[in-house]
């Protein structure tokens, strides 16, 4: 059997000796966040939209208001509270240079809970970004901090932790950490694939490879491939002892007993997150749900301290027969291992190669008749046959313009400039927004006008057009007019025709009265500020929409 190269031999060696080097984390200095056993409903690296996600995601039972304590010795650092994100957030600083965050919870303890409802009282702001320092709310290992709860974006009950290096502001993995949380379970695979790296990963993209267990080691019938230049993409998932599909922390590619590529997930930061989208096969990740990671580095791909060995990229210089092994592994050692075997035919070779139009490490401007798209160096993690195209709309003050397509991904903002398909009046041009239809969902944009268009930026792909929005965005009580209101809370619908609220104001009988924003509602929980018996209140509320039009609503009720 032929083997590789002696100059791809000499890399392979190299690669195959080197020592991936890990930090030593403090064991057990964390304890549980939770006075519950540790059950992970997401551990840390695991594929998001977007983004890695960036801790453990710890499973409450289901239930809201338990217990949330502080991980060690340390001090209340900082405090979020936020529509999506994290909800409502605790960070607590550390005195061995690392700090905790606590997501998505109901409350604070009651001094911090205070303190952070008299600072909304005094910016007449819900949302809030604080920080403290050393000597405000010291809190010891153990003590209650919080109560979990489901705020921000959170799709369920369940504590979302975290342990950053306090300094970077770097997330790592909890699981380096010492947390005792059992698990016997190898991760399972159950898809490979490979793709013809003479062209962008994009296109022609992803070829299946049919993968079965073998006793304990997953195989697949000898890949006969058409080109010499390929790279490898697995589909797997991390199987905790409850059954959750958890990340994959750490896989191998080997070629003929030789390492040429490898990750693993100890550490990402939020500037870098977004990586993930150059980590993984986008499209089908957009498309079919599914987690497919490559085992090879795409060009734009740049996230640090994640990947080992050689960039993936295999070259097969010959038509002989050469052995694939891929080993994953799980942060406790659990390993799965596939073994196939790979050959060059190329008489299958049926692909032609397409043109490259935007391509990693360059910017580039594309234009259509009327409208511009401006991505700069670091926008692609691979070549995109870019296309760009305009169709009537009937329903918008512009044509549609076509972005190439969903599944491609972009790593920062573009600049897209549209220009209205007939002249606008003044103040129409202060009530046109810009939308972006990316098939899940819709994203709206006060652009700004420049010259003869509205400009505007993104970070995905799809159909943008400009909308003429003229209607008022209201909200609606769940209570009567008048009416005495016995529950606990005010409760207000919002709603849209055109984009989100942007900004909403309620003031009770004249003074600003704190509603916390749950999605698309607005809850004002009764405190001392509207105590029972105190009459007919008169609430006045005022919001406003993307495009900047305002509402001004007055409701009445007794407590």
């Amino acid at each position: 059997m032929k083997t590789f190269s002696k100059s791809l031999l000499i890399i392979c060696y190299t690669i195959g000796n080197l020592i991936f080097a890990q930090n030593n984390y403090p064991q057990n200095y964390f304890r549980n966040p939770l006075n519950i056993p540790i059950q992970l409903a997401a551990n840390f690296g695991a594929v998001r939209s977007n983004h890695f996600h960036m801790g453990l995601d710890i499973r409450t039972n289901s239930q809201e208001n338990l217990p949330v304590v502080a991980a060690a010795d340390g001090y209340v650092s900082r405090i979020k509270v936020e529509r999506y994100g994290f909800g409502n957030a605790v960070y607590v600083t550390h005195p061995n240079g690392y700090t905790t965050v606590y997501a998505h919870l109901n409350s604070y303890f009651d001094s911090l809970d205070e303190y952070v409802k008299q600072r909304q009282y005094k910016d007449e702001k819900w949302e809030q970004d604080i920080t403290f320092s050393a000597g405000q709310f010291p809190v010891s290992k153990g003590q209650m901090i919080a109560l979990s709860g489901n705020t921000g974006g959170s799709a369920g009950p369940h504590l979302h932790f975290e342990i950053r290096d306090t300094k970077t502001e770097e997330c790592l993995n909890p699981l380096l950490f010492g947390f005792n949380i059992p698990d016997g379970v190898a991760p399972v695979i159950s898809g490979l694939y490979w793709y013809d790296r003479r062209f962008s990963s994009y296109e022609p993209g992803a070829n299946d490879i049919a993968v079965k267990k073998v006793g304990n080691i997953y195989k697949t019938d000898i890949v006969y491939v058409s080109s010499p230049s390929i790279s490898l993409a697995i589909k797997a998932v991390d199987k905790a002892n409850k059954g959750f599909n958890l990340g994959i922390y750490e896989a191998q590619l080997l070629i003929d007993n030789h390492l040429i590529y490898g990750f693993k997930i100890d550490k990402v930061s939020y500037d870098d997150t977004r990586y993930i989208n150059g980590c993984i096969d986008y499209a089908k990740f957009i498309r079919d749900k599914m987690s497919i990671q490559h085992l090879s580095v795409l060009p734009g791909m740049k996230l640090p301290d994640y990947s080992f060995g050689s960039n993936g990229i295999i070259t097969l210089p010959d038509e002989a027969i050469h052995n694939i092994e891929i080993v994953i592994k799980d942060i406790n050692g659990n390993t799965s291992r596939l073994t196939t075997q790979i050959q060059l035919n190329k008489t299958l070779d049926r692909v032609s190669s397409g043109s490259r139009t935007i391509t990693p490490n360059e910017g580039k401007m594309v234009k259509t008749e009327n409208a511009e798209i401006n991505f700069d160096k670091n926008a692609v993690y691979d070549a995109v046959n870019f296309s760009m195209s305009e169709r009537s709309d009937p329903d918008a003050v512009s044509n549609a313009v076509i972005l190439h397509n969903l599944y491609v991904p972009v790593h920062n903002n573009y600049s897209l400039k549209i220009k209205p398909n007939r002249k606008l009046t003044g103040e129409e041009k202060n009530q046109t927004v810009m939308e972006l239809n990316y098939g899940s969902d819709k994203e709206f944009v006060k652009g700004k006008w420049n010259g003869n268009g509205m400009e505007g930026q993104f970070k995905r792909l799809g159909v943008a057009r400009l909308l003429l929005d003229t209607s008022l965005p209201s909200v609606s009580p769940n209570w009567k007019e008048g009416m005495f209101v016995g529950n606990s809370s005010l409760q207000l619908k919002g709603t849209t025709k055109i984009g989100d609220i942007e900004s909403f104001r309620a003031e009770l009988d004249e003074k600003w009265l704190r509603f916390a924003r749950v999605k698309d509602n607005f809850v004002y929980v009764f405190d001392e500020n509207c105590p029972k018996g105190s009459g007919l209140h008169t609430l006045k509320v005022t919001t406003m929409n993307t495009a900047g039009n305002i509402n001004t609503q007055t409701f009445t009720f007794q407590r």
